[in-house]
This record gives structure tokens, C-alpha cells and sequence, in this order.
């Protein structure tokens, strides 16, 4: 018998994708997406009766979601890295293995500036399980069903941002508000159980250990991250002096961390990466595409309530639409994704959209809530094919060595977007309604508002959807000079 060739290894390999316990390694990445979401969503619904519990300000209990969303930022790519040198498989456990013990400290919190604390280590562990659980799918399914495994971590992290609200409420007004970090500590049990048995063990090449983990630029990376979150959610959209020498900070910190990486022997981040055309865009895409959908969370209830005249649980209603249309639109997305490619399917995703936003611009003031609930149905699905092909390209030909650094560095570029989509484009609708977004404004000003500020969200995607045809142009064109070459 001849010895089997690396090709037919990797084959053999692949075939493994329709075994049962490659099928529970994916239920526990996906398990492993919908906490780390859920830990965003559900704490949200718990301030006003944080407030009355720890008779604190708004301002206060803010940063029980502020402190868990700020650590994700900060240390999202470089968790990503150590997962990469350490082991992929130790790093994910410890994660959860944190997580869960900090939905316990969460739970049993006596004061608010211990729950705070508590929301900044459960943060740490979900940032962990975001990046690695994308590393993880091209160790765990075959190559040609990455598409269809990156769109069930879309729809989990869904799921978990359409549940939080309705699951926090029912919690709250059964149990309190401890019973919604109490709820996660099972799913983390279960979690930890359901990794520990079924994800692959850590190869040959994470065993590189601490001594090649960039320890100076993990400090510049968190500290720049966290002085450029800073920079643009101070002040309320509003910028002042703090703001821009908060700015100028960032810049600098840039800087410092773009001169370490090129010195450094084993970098957090390997520059000559961004000379990959299709990994940039990728990363420039996913920016602009996050922004415009944090803009339908900022605006989208100010429009329904002050333009629209909707009683709260009916904007809760509609506002749940999107994310329940995500959850079952992003499994279809992936399998598409895996039929028809990743490149066509960014640039058919970008256009449902760019149709979307414009729509929004256009039709809810023509229509009401009908309009409103049209357009999201056209922009949600397109996010989610956005979603599932443009992390296949991403990470479908990363090094194994480098797959948790650019998982964390796709997870970055979409949480930069949701920060500067809460900052920037919560500033273009005070703008553009003439008034500030916290006061009971004129439904036409605000209806005003709403038009001008998904125009401008239109034009990022259509932005993005230039650079998307642009990559495939490029990559057109090598591949024809290649082949003339040979």
C-alpha cells in the first residue's frame, strides 16, 4: 500500500465533516458564539433597575455594558494571538472556564463598581470565544463547508442579540436582576463540557509558548484601542478638546505599535499581512458594513417612537424583527456561500444592502411602519451574506499559526464599527434633526433625521461595495497574469 499523500491527508480529513462528533465540536463553537452575545444584549434591558437597586445614575450603570463591550475592543485581537502561540484549544477552555466564573461574580456582585468589575472579566472570556471560535472552523469542518459553519456563528450571535432583551425581561420581572448573569452559568458549564470533549487537540504548531507572544505590542494595541473607544463615545456624539487630543493619543499609539510590529522578532500583528489586498478590503468592508448596522439600533427607536408615535413594546416589537430575520437568514447565507463562492456572493450582499439603507432613507416616512419593516427585510439578509462570505475569504487560506490573530482582527474591525456606528452616526441624526436625540423632538424633524442619516449610511455601503468589485477585478487580473506566466 502506497503512503498516503498530503492531499489525500487533508481529504481524508475533510470527510470527517460528517461525522457526529465534528457536528457537537460546531454545536460548541456555536454555544460559545451565543454567550459571548448574549453577554451584550442581555444586560442592557437590567439598567433602569441596576439604577433603583444600587440607586445610581444612568451614567453609572452604563458601564455595566460599556466595561464588558470596551474589553472586548481592547483585547480582542491580541487573545486572538495568544491562542495562536499557546493553543487554541487550553486558551478557548480557560475562556469559558472565566466566562462562567464571572457570570457567578456578576450574580453575587454587593456593589456596582463590583459588577462592573465583574462585566470587565466576563468581557475578557467572551472576547476570547468570539475570536477562536472563527479561528476554529477550518479545523473543525471540511474546506467547502466553511461558508455554512462561519453563517451558523452568524445566526448564534444573532439569536443571542434577539434574545437577550425579551429573555433579561422575563428574568428580571420573575427573579430580579441577578437571575440574567445567573441563566448563563449552566450554558457555561455545558459549554465547557461540550469543548472539552469534542474540539480537536492543540497541534505542533501552538506549542511555540509565552516566549513568542508580543507582550509590548498586546500593550500599545489595548491601550490605543482603548484611548480611540474613548475618544469617540466621551461627549455624546459632541466633539471637544478631550475628544481630539484623545484622537491625537490614538494616532500616536498607532504609531508606536505599527514601528514595534515592524522590529519585534514574532509580532502580535504580521504587517506584510496587509499587503494582502483581499484581507485589507475585507477588513476595511467589515467596517463600514457594522457602522451602517449599528446606525439601525441608534436611530431606528428614536425614529419609531418620536417620528411614528409607537408605545415602547411595540418599538421592542419592531426592533426585534431585524435580528430574528438575521437568526434565520444566516444559515441560508452560508450554504450559498459555499455553492456559489465567497467573492460574488460580498458583492450581491453589499447590494441587497445598499438597497436596504437607501430604502430606509426613503421608505418609512412614505409608509410607516410597513416601510420601516420592508426595508430591514431587505438590508438584514444582505448583511448576513455580507457576513458569511466575507469571513470565508478572510479566513479561508490563513495560515493555521495565524487563524486566532486574524479572527480577532476581523472581530476588531466589526467592533470599531459598531463604536464609531454609535458615535458617528448618532451625530449625523442630532444633526441632521436639528435637535439633540435625547429630547422629545418634531416627528418631522426626526423623519428628516431619518433620511439624511441612512443616505449617508447608503453611501458607505455602496463605498465598500466599490472596494469589493475592485478586489475582484484585482484578483481577475493576477490570476490571468499568473496563468500567462506559466
Amino acid at each position: 500500500m502506497k503512503p498516503q499523500t498530503h492531499e489525500e491527508g487533508e481529504a481524508t480529513e475533510e470527510k470527517l465533516g460528517t461525522t457526529p462528533s465534528v457536528r457537537w465540536a460546531l454545536c460548541s463553537l456555536a454555544l460559545s458564539m451565543l454567550l459571548s452575545s448574549l453577554g451584550i444584549s442581555i444586560a442592557n434591558v437590567a439598567l433602569p433597575t441596576l439604577a433603583r437597586a444600587f440607586t445610581a445614575s444612568f451614567q453609572e450603570v452604563q458601564w455595566v455594558v460599556l466595561a464588558y463591550l470596551l474589553t472586548i475592543t481592547v483585547v480582542i485581537v491580541s487573545v486572538g494571538r495568544l491562542g495562536d502561540v499557546v493553543g487554541r484549544r487550553r486558551v478557548l477552555l480557560a475562556a469559558i472556564l472565566l466566562f462562567t466564573l464571572a457570570s457567578i461574580f456578576c450574580a453575587a456582585a454587593p456593589t456596582l463598581w463590583m459588577l462592573i468589575l465583574a462585566r470587565a472579566l466576563q468581557g475578557l472570556g467572551a472576547a476570547i470565544m468570539m475570536a477562536l471560535t472563527v479561528a476554529f472552523v477550518r479545523e473543525v469542518v471540511p474546506k467547502e463547508k466553511t461558508g455554512s459553519a462561519m453563517g451558523l456563528l452568524g445566526t448564534m450571535s444573532a439569536v443571542g442579540t434577539a434574545l437577550g432583551p425579551s429573555l433579561g425581561g422575563v428574568l428580571i420581572a420573575g427573579s430580579g436582576w441577578r437571575a440574567i448573569f445567573l441563566i448563563m452559568i449552566p450554558m457555561g458549564i455545558l459549554n465547557f463540557i461540550l469543548a472539552q470533549r469534542t474540539l480537536p487537540p492543540d497541534g505542533r504548531a501552538a506549542k511555540m509558548g509565552w516566549k513568542d507572544f508580543d507582550s509590548l505590542g498586546t500593550l500599545l494595541l489595548g491601550l490605543t484601542l482603548a484611548v480611540y473607544t474613548l475618544a469617540v463615545t466621551l461627549g455624546g456624539g459632541r466633539f471637544d478638546r478631550l475628544n481630539m487630543a484623545l484622537l491625537l493619543a490614538a494616532a500616536l499609539g498607532t504609531g508606536l505599535f505599527l514601528f514595534v510590529q515592524a522590529s519585534v522578532v514574532s509580532p502580535l500583528i504580521r504587517l506584510t499581512a496587509f499587503r494582502d489586498v483581499l484581507f485589507s478590503a475585507g477588513l476595511v468592508m467589515n467596517t463600514l458594513v457594522s457602522t451602517v448596522m449599528m446606525a439601525t439600533l441608534v436611530v431606528g427607536p428614536f425614529f419609531l417612537s418620536h417620528a411614528l408615535g409607537l408605545k415602547e413594546a411595540l418599538v421592542g416589537f419592531v426592533m426585534s424583527i431585524g435580528p430574528i430575520i438575521s437568526a434565520l437568514s444566516g444559515v441560508p447565507s452560508g450554504r450559498i456561500v459555499d455553492r456559489l463562492g465567497a467573492p460574488p456572493i460580498i458583492v450581491v450582499g453589499l447590494m441587497a444592502m445598499a438597497v436596504g439603507s437607501f430604502a430606509l432613507s426613503l421608505l418609512p416616512s412614505m409608509f410607516g411602519v410597513a416601510g420601516y419593516i420592508a426595508a430591514v427585510a431587505i438590508l438584514t439578509p444582505g448583511y448576513q451574506l455580507f457576513q458569511a462570505a466575507n469571513n470565508t475569504a478572510v479566513m479561508m487560506e490563513v495560515p493555521p499559526n495565524q487563524r486566532g490573530v486574524f479572527s480577532g482582527m476581523l472581530s476588531l474591525s466589526r467592533n470599531l464599527g459598531l463604536i464609531t456606528g454609535a458615535s458617528v452616526m448618532g451625530a449625523v441624526f442630532a444633526f441632521a434633526s436639528g435637535v439633540s436625540v435625547t429630547t422629545a423632538s418634531a416627528p418631522d424633524a426626526v423623519a428628516n433625521g431619518m433620511r439624511i442619516t441612512f443616505s449617508v449610511a447608503g453611501s458607505l455601503i455602496v463605498l465598500a461595495f466599490i472596494i469589493a468589485v475592485g478586489c475582484r477585478v484585482f484578483t481577475t487580473r493576477r490570476r490571468t497574469a499568473f496563468a500567462d506566466d506559466s
